[in-house]
């Protein structure tokens, strides 16, 4: 047998693991005729979510400006994901870091959180929808008042966040695909992503429709707040980077239904993702039937499964789910 002598580069840190995620065609749970579902796995970064491409751009264009220096305390509010990820730059950077969670976090982001060398600070006031993000804020803006040199990352105004998609997700799709999309769809939270990826792409494919992806229960398209336990997605107020103009059509996806649809992405496709990508699997299921035929889906998946053990996959939450949401 021939042996492959072509290696790839040693490369200095896991930060320059971050990027170039496959594209990949999703026929076993879209088998429908003339309709191509294509998946961007961004829950294939090293941290487990695309979070990882904002919060080294972040970091990184920082450091090259002189805004972020080698003693600068890095704060931020977060439900996991990009938390997680600013705690590696942090760690690879030698940056100090606190992230302000609430009790919705998963025990598992927290665990990494802490081995990654993090500060945690966990908020339990409630505000006045009923979410935590309000109250974490207000946090994050208490520890900066009082640490010298702490600034806030703040993602949900950080135009870095947006450009970190723009140069990285929307620029590899828009060499991945041999042809034209004609639906782009993605999880929203800061809308980061999804802005920074569209605004890409509609460049060499300007006929492309933009899709967002919401949790019942979110306010950033106007809604009332609503309880929602699926960490990632929504959010409880309209983040500064929104730019509805730039989006033709939001789906609200519930949490039994983002379960379901990691469930059976699972099944399907073998796998394993978290519950912001659950929910693109829902709202892609259930617009798929009145889009025009021929159809190509973009789909972005953003997170990773093995932090929702105690949520989406495990069975008894699963049941709590069906129930509340069925109500």
């Amino acid at each position: 047998m021939a042996v492959d002598t072509q290696t790839e580069s040693v490369i200095g840190s896991v930060l320059e693991c971050v990027g170039n995620t496959p594209a990949v065609a999703m026929n076993r749970l879209f088998p429908q005729p003339d309709v191509e579902v294509i998946a961007k796995l961004e829950l294939m970064n090293p941290g487990g979510s695309m979070k990882d491409r904002s919060a080294r751009h972040i970091v990184e264009s920082g450091l090259r400006n002189g805004s972020i220096q080698r003693g600068t305390h890095l704060v931020e509010s977060s439900s996991g994901n990009f938390g997680i990820a600013l705690a590696i730059a942090a760690r690879i950077h030698g940056l100090r870091f606190t992230c302000v969670l609430d009790p919705k976090a998963v025990p598992a982001n927290v665990a990494i959180l802490r081995h990654l060398g993090a500060e945690v600070e966990m908020v339990d006031q409630p505000d006045e929808t009923g979410g935590y993000l309000h109250t974490r804020i207000l946090r994050v803006q208490e520890i900066v008042a009082n640490s010298p040199g702490a600034i806030w990352i703040n993602q949900y105004a950080n135009d870095r966040n947006w450009q970190a998609h723009y140069h990285g997700t929307g620029d590899e799709l828009s060499r991945q695909l041999d042809g034209p999309p004609t639906y782009l769809f993605g999880a929203v939270s800061t809308t980061g992503s999804l802005l920074g990826c569209s605004r890409r792409l509609r460049e060499d494919f300007p006929e492309m429709r933009v899709v967002a992806v919401d949790a019942v229960g979110s306010v950033i398209f106007g809604g009332p707040p609503g309880q929602r336990d699926v960490p990632g997605i929504g959010a409880s107020r309209v983040p500064e980077l929104f730019s509805p103009d730039e989006i033709d059509e939001v789906v609200h996806v519930n949490d039994f239904e983002a379960a379901v649809g990691c469930r059976e992405l699972l099944a399907t496709e073998g796998i394993f993702a978290g519950g912001s990508t659950g929910a693109v699997v829902a709202a892609v299921q259930r617009t798929l039937p009145r889009l025009p035929r021929p159809c190509r889906v973009v789909a972005v998946f953003p997170d990773r499964g093995d932090r929702y053990l105690d949520l989406i996959y495990d069975d008894d939450w699963f049941d709590a789910a069906r129930r509340r949401c069925s109500n």
